[in-house]
């Protein structure tokens, strides 16, 4: 099976009115409680909207995101499924409950992982 990254940007549910919020955190929950049930859940969450922390080659720690970047993640979940189009469509139940899009990408193996 091969693992699949599916996140959004942070600012994606801002559209989201906040008394709306818990019952999409339901919608979301039922989605990864059915990724769970299915086998194909390994790990995700959402993130804090926080400055985030750039560590650089040397060590050394610096605020961040770079000026340059437009877009940070604002949640992610990672699934392990057979195909690209079993990842899609996971994301599109997870782009239904959370009300805003997902993105999709495939996780290079690492044999040492």
């Amino acid at each position: 099976m091969t693992r699949y990254l599916i996140s959004f940007d942070g600012g994606s549910m801002d559209h989201i009115a906040d008394e709306d919020f818990p019952a999409v955190g339901e919608a979301a929950h039922e989605v990864l409680r059915a990724a769970k049930a299915a086998g194909v859940w390994v790990t995700g969450g959402g993130l804090e909207r926080q400055q985030a922390s750039i560590v650089g080659t040397d060590g050394v720690a610096v605020d961040g995101p770079y000026p340059e970047t437009k877009a940070v993640v604002g949640g992610f979940s990672i699934i392990d499924v057979p195909t690209r189009e079993d990842a899609l469509a996971w994301a599109a139940l997870f782009a239904a409950a959370c009300r805003c899009a997902q993105e999709v990408r495939e996780i290079m193996h690492d044999p040492e992982a």
